[in-house]
């Protein structure tokens, strides 16, 4: 899988503000500080395709790229920001869950989770969430160039234990820094898309 062409389309808060245009639509999610924004960038080889922002929680929208002119990343508002209102918190809450609500475009959530640190309770609630909605699910640990090969072998496990992480959920390790195995991440993350386009253009 090779990313030619990445532009920014459009930003949403409604069901009625979404792309029609019937194409395939692969969501990342994460924390507010997970890094989000830094590995859309880095596997589309743009430097600012997703603003990086150096105030956690800024990014309230959900944002469309258009990838090869064949589908769409979609990044999602980053959660569980503390220096934030329960009312703002519960807002971005509902703008996620929206989305995730019975969108057929939808075919795969990345959930995005810091390897430094043990996934928390909004992290845990957010896998949940999206097994709920029967999203096929990967894992992507983010900021791997800051831990050792053991300490990453430590970070996996704590990780799969804590999410419960099912059996067929993948989970990958990646530094946006290194961009070490971009290629098998991207692989991974969209290198079947054109299954997923023939059987949503079929319904």
């Amino acid at each position: 899988m090779i990313i030619k062409q990445s532009e920014f389309i459009t930003s949403a808060v409604r069901r009625e503000q979404y792309p029609e245009d019937n194409r395939i639509e692969i969501a990342f999610v994460g924390r507010s500080n997970v890094g989000k924004s830094s590995i859309i960038n880095a596997i589309t080889n743009r430097r600012h395709l997703a603003k990086v922002s150096s105030t956690p929680g800024k990014t309230r929208l959900i944002n469309f790229f258009l990838i090869n002119n064949d589908f769409y990343l979609v990044d999602l508002p980053g959660y569980g920001y503390a220096k934030v209102s329960k009312k703002e918190k519960a807002g971005w809450g509902t703008i996620i869950e929206n989305y995730l609500n019975g969108r057929k475009e939808l075919k795969r959530v990345i959930l995005l989770v810091d390897c430094r640190h043990k996934p928390t309770q909004d992290d845990i609630t957010m896998y949940e969430w999206i097994q709920h909605y029967g999203y096929e699910t990967i894992v992507v640990a983010t900021k791997s160039d800051k831990l050792s090969k053991n300490d990453l072998k430590k970070s996996e496990k704590i990780i799969k234990d804590t999410l419960s992480i099912k059996e067929g959920t993948k989970l990958f390790f990646f530094s946006s820094l290194k961009k070490d195995n971009k290629e098998e991440l991207l692989e991974t993350l969209f290198g079947d898309l054109n299954k997923s386009t023939d059987d949503l253009q079929q319904e």
